[in-house]
């Protein structure tokens, strides 16, 4: 009886699924007629200074070979430039950033602290950066996109952002996000939505879409994000550049809006680094870090990449309304074991596990907060709750002050089993066994490569039809492992795509080579536009 419940659920997910891909290409032709086949061309790059990594940026600083103000001054109009056209920039803080900027200018030239002494103790003096408006900047809105927060200005830094600035580095914009950071795409009705740089038309992933989207467009030397289910990864994958999120409990938490709402959640959210450059990640994440996490995370030794093992998965293994594989993005992996086998006579290895199917499951019983606010209490500012019925009628007439897909989410919050559910348990028991799997897998010397997203960016509202996407950043999140994605060049639409390499607890430095690894192979990042 058992096995005919069973046969018969997956019949029913197979017909679920081949009525999914129907929608998604009667979708993707209405989409497609709506918008056209691109949208506007971003401006060109026209400073070269703009496509510096930070950390060459940071040694002409301190070696005088550019200024601080110089470089401030490229990055402030690049986003003057970019922004009417991208709208990822949502507040500055320009004239602070140049104050800020004549200071280190003015501490290089007087000579008091040795160039070898900044680049211990000032490794990112007079360098600007960004960071996503949910991650606190003093003195700046701190909204996390929703429009009842407008006028919160934060009191004080979030710890990430006191300990760039503890390094010389300097603060000069907030970055757009979904409503309340909880969409993979960036668009709320107080800030409006971003635009893909490689084609206006496309999203540009969430929550931090506005972080990847000024990185791209060589607004920004790196950025800051947050991951919950992606939220870095995904908008680094759309755009074309690396992101991480790193192992739990080694970066500070403070500062970030919406707070997590359970110690599981806790666990599953990171703050990580949003850069062009492979070479950026791990300096950038030494200094967020806490002190007493880098002995641990053995940030200072070498990784020799013929000692890495490298494993890989192309596939979730057929999750329900989950999209397929886009052929461009699983062709990469044969590019990736060809390279490994030439280069350093490595050969990775493919291996199928089976509860990855479960992944959507797995997420949604995670963020399930017990006795923690509700989705809706957190869309009203923890004042209350918003009212479902209200507001839906409010989006017929476009008045609400939420975007629909969040109103939609708090729908479905009241449908995910709560913690003393069965159906909740035994998810909570499955993710524990394919945590243990795979983290049994790499031991302390490998890494696990898997999609970051299905398809390259879809078309701006898309998501609504094929809301699952997410899993395949998201899964990682629930397993609570360090990812970081690695840009692999354009498909043939002109699109970023990419994958993810995953390592064991406190393994980030393995992430990093082997991003530094691919960049080498295949080009990493790819400026949308450069005047010759």
């Amino acid at each position: 009886m058992t096995e005919s419940k069973n046969l018969m659920r997956e019949y029913r997910k197979a017909a679920l699924n081949i009525f999914h891909r129907f929608v998604e290409l009667v979708a993707r032709l209405f989409f497609k007629l709506t918008y056209g086949s691109y949208g506007q061309k971003m401006p060109p790059i026209k400073d070269l200074l703009l496509l510096e990594s930070a950390t060459s940026v940071a040694y002409k600083i301190r070696t005088k070979k550019v200024s601080s103000v110089q470089v401030l001054n490229s990055f402030i109009a690049r986003i003057k430039e970019i922004n009417p056209l991208l709208n990822c920039v949502v507040a500055n803080r320009f004239e602070g950033a140049l104050r800020e900027a004549q200071a280190a200018d003015e501490l290089i030239r007087s000579g008091t602290i040795s160039e070898d002494d900044l680049a211990r103790n000032k490794p990112f003096l007079g360098v600007p950066f960004t960071t996503k408006d949910c991650i606190a900047v003093k003195g700046m809105i701190h909204t996390s996109g929703l429009y009842c927060r407008q006028n919160i200005i934060a009191e004080e830094d979030a710890d990430v952002i006191a300990k760039l600035r503890n390094v010389g580095a300097i603060p000069i914009a907030l970055t757009n996000v979904s409503e309340l950071c909880m969409w993979w795409e960036s668009a709320n009705i107080l800030h409006g939505r971003t635009n893909n740089p490689y084609d206006t038309n496309r999203i540009v992933g969430g929550s931090s879409g506005g972080e990847g989207c000024i990185q791209a467009a060589a607004g920004s030397t790196f950025g800051i994000g947050s991951d919950i289910g992606g939220s870095v990864r995904m908008p680094a994958f759309f755009n074309g550049i690396f992101g991480h999120k790193p192992s739990r409990g080694i970066i500070s938490q403070r500062g970030q809006y919406p707070k997590p709402v359970s110690e599981r959640q806790q666990r599953m959210l990171g703050l990580g680094p949003m850069c062009r450059r492979a070479a950026d990640l791990l300096p950038i994440f030494k200094t967020i870090v806490e002190k007493s996490a880098v002995d641990k995370l053995q940030l200072n030794e070498k990784v020799e990449m013929k000692n890495v093992k490298i494993y890989y998965q192309d596939s979730d293994m057929g999750s329900v309304m989950v999209s397929r594989l886009d052929p461009e993005i699983k062709n990469l992996f044969k590019k990736i074991g060809l390279h490994f086998h030439k280069a350093h006579k490595v050969d990775i290895k493919k291996v199928t596990m089976n509860r990855f199917r479960n992944g959507v499951s797995m997420w949604m019983t995670s963020m399930k907060p017990g006795d923690g606010p509700t989705f809706g209490e957190q869309l009203a500012n923890l004042n209350g709750s918003i009212s479902v019925p209200l507001e839906l009628l409010k989006c017929l007439f476009r008045v609400s002050k939420h975007t629909f897909v969040a109103i939609v989410t708090v729908i479905l919050d009241g449908f995910t089993p709560k913690p003393d559910d069965s159906k909740h348990i035994y998810m909570v028991k499955e993710a524990g066994i394919l945590r243990r799997e795979l983290c049994d897998l790499m031991g302390d010397d490998g890494v696990f490569i898997f999609p970051t997203h299905p398809t390259s960016a879809p078309y701006h509202n898309e998501p609504i039809i094929k809301p699952l996407n997410f899993i395949y950043t998201a899964i990682m999140n629930v397993l609570e492992l360090p990812a970081t994605h690695c840009p692999m060049g354009l498909d043939s639409n002109g699109l970023p795509i990419g994958v993810q390499v995953i390592a064991n607890d406190n393994n980030d430095r393995l992430c990093f080579a082997v991003a530094e690894e691919l960049e080498r192979a295949f080009g990493g990042w790819v400026p949308p536009t450069i005047e010759a």
